[in-house]
């Protein structure tokens, strides 16, 4: 064995596990929460540790205080770059919600807690930790590694991935990206899969109005602007739009079916069917609401009412009603196609002005990445597979999609059957097991370090 190899092999993970963690907590304790963000002094303690390890970082703002953090580690040229990216901005919280400080970084129970802890500071620090890892082993890199830890996710990317893609491509320009939200335990019956994020849904955020004649609250009348909207609203919250089955999903699902016992093993597929699908989710919403929630936004369309207002005063009738509206759009489907779809449940009496959109994104599952990712998880956890899975949601990958780079969600957590990997998405008490933290990173790391020495070819 060379000194090379013996350096990336012979790693204390005990030691580098530590050092992680207590990088972990101290972002964790950043007050991060977008909006307003305030993304800079979190960015700064990184640039420090980095510093530390003679690797410059580039801190560059769109807005003041809303910092994004690239660093590079160069190879040789001989491939295109890897680019590991997580968001230092968090979702807000309600307090009195959580058993613990949600910017404390307390452990207990075995995990440690905080808001930010899956989403994303987890893949921010394992990130970290794997380009202070390569540096110290001296590692000759076929691939640069480029670390970004940006801000303004949770709102649209606008000052954080999407400004550098637009303002400053030449420092984060890669050919292949690992980003958030794949890569955890997903149990079905004794099965372990780990979802790989390689598709997202796109954007539609949209306003409905209503308009409607001006009266007084004391004569109710049928031209109420708020009743007009209230009829629209609750027949969103109620409709289904139609099925839309992509073939990643369609992968996915049978993936899991054919890792179920009986009568799921028999019965997931049947989702895929138009005439079957709405019947079952409902019967999966009964024994497990999260899973059903999570399974229909992956087959269609979907819209969430968020924001509603109306009127300045409760004995006033208005002549206007709006409100904002979250639609997620699947890939290939375009804008023009969704709003007919809601347009058809709604009816023609309000008006729809569209907010902002972008469209989905699907990057291929055939690449020497991702057949890594499936190679390092197998190896940590024999039994279990990686599969292709498409999120209801979007990450900064359609920002670095956009500069032609493969894009996937692998930000390696192992969990117990106990733990739901979605409910903790935005929820309260968000939390990490330890080990399965600890487990990450090393993940994470292997998958890093044959990608970009060439080991994995």
């Amino acid at each position: 064995m060379d000194g090379l190899t013996s350096a990336l092999t012979m790693i204390d993970w005990q030691a580098a596990g530590d050092e992680a963690v207590g990088y972990f907590k101290d972002l964790l304790r950043f007050e991060t929460v977008n909006p307003p963000g305030n993304e800079r002094p979190a960015a700064e303690y990184l640039a420090r540790i980095l510093a530390q390890e003679g690797i410059e970082a580039q801190l560059i703002e769109r807005e003041p205080g809303r910092t994004n953090l690239v660093a590079r580690l160069k190879g040789s040229g001989a491939r295109g770059p890897l680019l590991l990216n997580g968001h230092l901005d968090v979702v807000p919280v309600e307090r009195e919600q959580w058993l613990h400080d949600p910017f404390g970084a307390e452990e207990a129970e075995g995990c440690i807690w905080g808001r930010g802890a899956i989403d994303m500071k987890n893949m921010v620090t394992m990130s970290l930790m794997a380009m202070l890892l390569l540096k110290r082993s001296g590692a000759r890199l076929e691939r640069d590694l480029i670390f970004a830890a940006v801000a303004d996710e949770e709102a649209g990317s606008t000052q954080g991935a999407l400004h550098l893609v637009e303002q400053h491509p030449e420092l984060v320009r890669s050919e292949y990206v690992l980003n958030e939200v794949g890569g955890y335990t997903l149990h079905t019956g004794a099965a372990r899969v780990y979802p790989v994020q390689v598709s997202e849904k796109g954007i539609c955020w949209f306003e409905l109005v209503a308009e409607g004649e001006p009266g007084h609250g004391s004569m109710p009348h049928p031209n109420n602007a708020v009743v007009k909207l209230a009829r629209a609203l609750s027949t969103l919250g109620q409709k289904r739009l139609p099925l839309h089955v992509t073939p990643v999903v369609e992968q996915f699902l049978r993936a899991l079916a054919s890792r179920s016992p009986s009568p799921q093993r028999q019965a997931m597929p049947l989702l895929l069917q138009p005439r079957f699908a709405d019947h079952l989710l409902r019967v999966i919403e009964r024994q497990d609401p999260a899973r059903a929630m999570g399974l229909n936004a992956m087959l269609r369309n979907t819209v969430s009412p968020t924001v509603v207002a109306a009127g300045r005063k409760v004995n006033v009738i208005p002549s206007q009603a709006r409100a904002q509206v979250d639609g997620r759009v699947i890939p290939g489907q375009s804008v023009e196609d969704f709003l007919r779809e809601v347009q058809r449940l709604i009816g023609n009496e309000l008006k729809i002005n569209v907010l902002t959109q972008h469209d989905g994104t699907v990057f291929p599952s055939t690449t020497p990445l991702y057949e890594a990712i499936c190679r390092s998880v197998e190896r940590h956890d024999p039994g279990s597979v990686a599969v292709p899975y498409m999120i209801p949601g979007f990450t900064d990958s359609f920002a670095y999609g956009k500069l032609g780079a493969v894009c996937y969600g692998f930000s390696p957590t192992r969990l117990g059957p106990d733990l739901n990997f979605t409910k903790m998405y935005h929820g309260h008490n968000e939390r990490i097991p330890v080990d399965g933290f600890r487990w990450g990173l090393r993940v994470l790391f292997e998958v890093v370090r044959d990608f970009v020495t060439g080991a994995s070819s």
